[in-house]
């Protein structure tokens, strides 16, 4: 999906990010998307784990 994708234009997409939400608040978002995704996962991974205890 994203195999085009250049340094040229993760640079222009950082610059953006920086002047939308300022130094201050890109930890924060990162942050919190970080735990979104981790939450995420680790909800895929036990539905898994109890579909297969349920098949065994």
């Amino acid at each position: 999906m994203f195999q085009n994708i250049g340094t040229t234009e993760v640079a222009i997409v950082a610059v953006l990010l920086l002047l939308l939400f300022g130094g201050k608040k890109l930890p924060e978002l990162g942050k919190g998307l970080g735990e979104a995704a981790r939450e995420i996962r680790k909800a895929f991974t036990e539905d898994d784990a109890s579909e297969k205890k349920k098949k065994s």
